[in-house]
């Protein structure tokens, strides 16, 4: 097992984004190795306050390490972000002074061919799970879901113009044996793509980031989400929100958008009658992307988008 390390993305930018406050409680959403939460703490010392969640065993564990120098001023939850309510009803907390949410997978995660997340790592087991205790894995998805469905999520989460004929080869395939490894799924999808289209990025990524996504149900409910937590925010605090996907990205626009305004009446009504009440206000109306020199050293903070808002009411 590898040691557990990941580089936070556009740290820097995440921090200015928060606005931090001395003494102020943060969520950060998804802990990993705990590079922003520590930053948040150091920030916000003496009596700032942390509450986070992670859903990997390996990642709490390795921020829990890291955190210890502000022992007593954070807690860490096992738990989906999306259940922040509950988390926060269990800390004793109403509403925090900023929140953080970083969708992206750790670089621990993909590096470590247990887990099952690299299409570089041929040996590896179709895994993919963040919560290696959920019951869904990758190889599941690719040797039981039918055709159409395995069609679908290559198109839509991974934005792959071959999807339907990867879709057959995998069915294929797995009618003569179950697939079992990275190496396998990776080799199906280069021999269904045409040698002129394999240019640029590795073409097996769109494929298994498609089914990391399906895998880990990471686009459901994204958009209720942030409506959510925006309401949990008090007066002037912070959502930064870092996203890796279009369709990540595309609902947290659409989210900060309805938040925004102060009105969902039909176009055609003479007065407003809905009661809305213009909930925030959008403090990064274009996304901020990483910055050259990051890009140098963390490659994968190339896809990386940082969006926030800050609570008016």
């Amino acid at each position: 097992m590898l040691e557990f390390s990941h580089k936070p993305v556009m740290p820097e930018e995440c921090m200015e984004g928060l606005s931090l406050r001395e003494g102020g409680i943060y969520y950060d959403g998804t802990i990993g190795g705990g590079g922003h939460s520590y930053e948040i703490l150091r920030r916000t010392s003496p009596s700032g306050r942390l509450i986070a969640t992670d859903l990997d065993d390996e990642a709490i564990a390795a921020a829990t390490g890291r955190l210890a120098p502000f022992a007593g001023r954070f807690s860490i939850y096992k738990s989906n972000y999306k259940d922040f309510e509950r988390v926060f009803d269990e800390a004793g907390i109403d509403k925090v002074d900023g929140a953080l949410l970083d969708f992206g997978v750790s670089s621990h995660q993909i590096d470590d061919a247990e887990r099952g997340f690299s299409y570089r790592q041929a040996d590896a087991p179709l895994d993919m799970r963040m919560d290696r205790g959920a019951p869904l894995t990758a190889e599941k998805v690719l040797n039981t879901y039918p055709e159409e469905a395995l069609a679908r999520i290559l198109k839509e989460y991974g934005e792959e113009p071959f999807a339907k004929t990867i879709a057959k080869n995998i069915v294929r395939a797995r009618e003569k044996k179950p697939l079992k490894t990275c190496g396998e799924f990776a080799q199906i999808v280069r021999e269904s793509i045409p040698t002129k289209f394999r240019f640029g990025a590795p073409c097996e990524r769109r494929s298994f980031q498609a089914v990391r996504i399906e895998v880990n149900g990471e686009l459901d409910g994204l958009y209720d989400l942030v409506v959510r937590l925006a309401g949990r925010l008090k007066k002037g605090g912070r959502l930064a929100i870092l996203t890796f996907h279009s369709l990540e990205d595309r609902a947290v626009k659409e989210a900060f958008r309805y938040l925004e305004s102060p009105c969902i009446c039909p176009k055609n009504l003479p007065v407003c009658v809905c009661g809305k009440k213009q909930e925030i206000k959008i403090i990064t109306h274009k996304p901020i992307t990483a910055g050259e020199e990051e890009l140098r050293e963390n490659p994968r903070s190339k896809s990386a988008k940082l969006r926030v808002a800050e609570k008016i009411i």
